[in-house]
């Protein structure tokens, strides 16, 4: 059986992708080269905003196309969409065959299976997860499932449940995996960091989660990717700080920074506080980047609160913020609130707040010109083309690139010394190469090296 596999939405997403892959492999599957060539495809939905949502349908859609004079014998759809949906979903699309929500995504391999399209046992090593991308090098860890936070715009506890920490020896076997693989960077992804170990009270936090990774692999680069501000706390900080391989840069969800506003999102903390956080990130870890994302026309936003989060902006200066407009979701506290600001003051507001921000990192980056910064190369370069990296504050896909001159021969995975020449289409830099920190290594040697064996972990085994 050839499978196609479909990754819409989050990291979060891509990660359980992975896992899918890895199953349908173990059981008999193939991977085929392009959807059009699969008999099953696999659609990983999205449900988080109304935009996601759309997209699931229109790419479930598109595939469904391919049983016309294709291969396609079996479309399923899977994750957060259809763990909300499942009804609508079957009723507005009935050329979808299989609808497996976020929290039954152990059934795929036994409904295909029943297809007579599988093997029901293993007939290959399972492995954890299969990678495919462009990106080797670069790979993302789910340390935990789900979210406790009540914050009234959002859905994901609707999809993903109650916030459950997988356990640290589970954590520490995928990122080995992971290095095995080749892995250079490793992004920690959850929907918050901070509560990471909280429901296993085994004292296992982050900061000793983080330690436990530093110490059993030897990836060079780890990024936390969405902690909430409340719990960097300074045994976190510290860990951060005085440890080079975790990258100094933070994803911080601030949402607003009026305090009328926040109270209404049911947020954890209000702007005075949000203040404080962040000197004191900045204190404990000079050179830090943090990267928030705030949301524009929430009900009751006023033109004072909107100003309010200009003011905040302007005065803290982050490296980078993400800018979305307010969209009701079914089933949060929201939805109850009078969505009382017309989409036009939304985007308008939206506007303004990405050209403030486009300012502000403009001159947070200018200030960098000049300096030398550690990068990690991500494409080689090819005749006409220079090789593209990305400094320590530039995440994967969300932060621009930086332009080497001076790395013709350097493979993806070397990290480098670069100095900072300059700063290109507001968000992207040049720099030249001064030299290598760590050469790229391929996963062949890297297992011959650590001598590790591979451990099979399954898509139901991680808090599920």
């Amino acid at each position: 059986m050839r499978f196609s596999v479909v990754t819409l939405g989050c990291d979060k997403n891509t990660v359980d992708s992975e896992r899918y892959r890895a199953e349908l492999l173990a059981h008999g599957g193939e991977q085929a080269a392009s959807p059009d060539e699969a008999e099953v495809i696999v659609v990983n939905t999205c449900g988080f905003i109304d935009a996601a949502k759309r997209e699931s349908i229109e790419t479930l859609v598109d595939a469904a196309r391919y049983r016309e004079g294709g291969n396609l014998r079996v479309l399923a759809a899977v994750g957060c969409m259809v763990q909300r949906y499942e009804q609508e979903l079957r009723e507005a699309l009935p050329e979808v065959d299989l609808f497996l929500g976020a929290s039954q995504v152990e059934r795929l391999v036994p409904e295909l299976a029943a297809r007579g399209l599988l093997d029901s046992q293993l007939s290959a090593h399972p492995g954890a997860r299969v990678y495919d991308g462009e990106l080797p090098h670069v790979r993302y860890l789910k340390v935990s499932e789900g979210c406790d936070h009540g914050c009234a715009f959002c859905a994901i506890p609707l999809m993903r449940g109650r916030h459950r920490s997988f356990a640290l020896g589970d954590v520490l076997r995928e990122a080995q995996l992971l290095e095995l693989q080749g892995a250079r960077e490793i992004n920690l992804v959850a929907q918050d960091l901070a509560h990471y170990g909280r429901d296993i009270r085994d004292g296992n936090g982050l900061a000793e989660l983080l330690e436990a990774l530093l110490r059993e692999t030897d990836v060079p680069w780890y990024r936390l990717l969405y902690i909430y501000s409340a719990g960097l706390t300074p045994r976190l900080l510290e860990t951060i700080a005085h440890q080079p391989r975790i990258v100094r840069y933070l994803d911080i969800p601030m949402q607003h920074a009026a305090d009328a506003v926040l109270a209404r999102m049911r947020r954890p903390e209000r702007r005075a506080r949000q203040r404080e956080k962040i000197r004191q990130i900045r204190d404990a870890i000079p050179g830090v980047a943090i990267r928030t994302t705030v949301i524009v026309g929430f009900p009751g936003e006023t033109e004072s609160d909107f100003q309010e989060l200009c003011d905040f902006l302007e005065e803290n200066r982050l490296e980078r913020v993400g800018v979305f407009t307010f969209s009701r979701q079914e089933g949060t506290r929201a939805y109850e609130l009078a969505d009382d600001v017309p989409e036009d003051v939304k985007r308008e507001r939206q506007e303004r707040v990405m050209e403030l921000q486009r300012l502000i990192t403009a001159e947070r980056y200018e200030a960098l010109v000049g300096q030398t910064h550690r990068a990690i190369v991500d494409r080689a370069s090819t005749p006409g083309e220079r090789a593209q990296a990305r400094l320590e504050i530039q995440a994967d896909d969300i932060d621009g690139v930086t332009w080497l001159d001076g790395a013709d021969e350097l493979a993806p995975g070397t990290i480098v010394h670069v100095r900072a020449q300059s700063v290109v289409d507001d968000y992207d830099f040049t720099a030249s190469v001064e030299g290598i920190a760590l050469p790229a290594v391929d996963g062949a040697a890297q297992r011959q090296r650590r001598s590790l064996p591979l451990v099979a972990t399954t898509v139901g085994s991680f808090g599920r």
